[in-house]
């Protein structure tokens, strides 16, 4: 078997070749720029805009797990064009290779798609996967975190300066990239299809801002003090976060749409079922070792 991958250099696609590899498996994924040579991964230089290198990445695979995508962008059009787009062309190269089962990573963010163009877009992306007429399956991650992450490093920052700035009062819940790699190779080696998937850390009813703020406090050895911030002041955020790091900005308009919402925690009738995949990092844990990580790459 040969698992075609997208999106194999960035933080959860890049896991997931370290679990396949682990487990036997052949991999080929696309990637813009060299990459060094490693055992069972055939690199593809390409992009998802080239159809002759996504022709290339999927001949002769027996699955595609399409974890490429966008998740900040200037506007609507580079969330169109990462999510929306490049789906698309995954999905044609597909086709026109003879390959059915195709694994889409989306997003619990694909619940609300009013909220923000990100959520708009992955939405988008769902509803061609599901009219494809292909065997698929679509993940909607919840936040994921774990060692190379830098969009949850934020936070571990601000909890080691002993001050978190959250977002209104609400609910989420949570996946360990190690977890969610799992959950992808088991959906490649297995019959489930035609389904969504909202999996994560096994916690029934997610973890309130505060208890996130807390976990990840204790992760870093501080007792912090949390905010929740009105959606004014976390928009005035975002507006100033732009201003001063520009490019390097984690916060947008957008994004603080977004996590103002009060619910994203899984649906549990969602869940993928027991017998395929269960998550195995407690999430507590799973922190601890992120930070050590972090500090062991001098991030944090």
């Amino acid at each position: 078997m040969t698992i075609a991958v997208t999106g194999g250099t960035g933080f959860v696609g890049s896991r997931f070749l370290d679990v396949a590899v682990q487990a036997g498996q052949q991999v080929r994924a696309l990637t813009r720029k060299p990459q060094p040579a490693r055992d069972c991964v055939e690199w593809v230089e390409g992009s998802l805009e080239d159809p002759d290198s996504l022709r290339r990445l999927v001949t002769g695979a027996t699955a595609i797990v399409h974890v490429a995508g966008v998740i900040n962008a200037r506007d609507r059009q580079g969330f169109e064009r990462g999510n929306i787009e490049g789906t698309l062309a995954m999905l044609a190269a597909s086709t026109a290779a003879g390959i059915t089962r195709f694994i889409h990573v989306s997003s619990l963010a694909a619940r609300e798609p009013k909220l923000s163009l990100y959520g708009a877009s992955k939405a988008r992306s769902e509803e061609l996967v599901q009219g494809s007429g292909l065997d698929w399956t679509i993940v909607r991650p919840p936040a994921v975190y774990g060692p190379g992450d830098r969009e949850t490093l934020e936070l571990f920052k601000m909890a080691k300066l002993r001050l978190m700035f959250l977002p209104p009062g609400g609910r989420l819940s949570l996946i360990h990239v190690d977890d969610l790699a799992r959950l992808l190779l088991a959906l490649v080696n297995g019959d489930e299809g035609r389904q969504i998937i909202e999996p994560d850390d096994g916690r029934p009813e997610g973890w309130s801002h505060k208890e996130f703020a807390k976990a990840i406090g204790d992760a870093v050895g501080r007792r912090n003090l949390s905010l929740s911030m009105p959606r004014a002041m976390l928009r005035f955020g975002a507006a100033m976060d732009q201003l001063l790091r520009r490019e390097r900005a984690k916060l947008s308009a957008d994004r603080a749409a977004y996590f103002s919402h009060d619910d994203w925690v899984v649906d549990a009738a969602r869940r993928p079922l027991p017998a395929l995949w269960r998550p195995q990092v407690d999430t507590e844990e799973g922190l601890a070792r992120t930070a050590l990580w972090y500090r062991g790459e001098g991030w944090l």
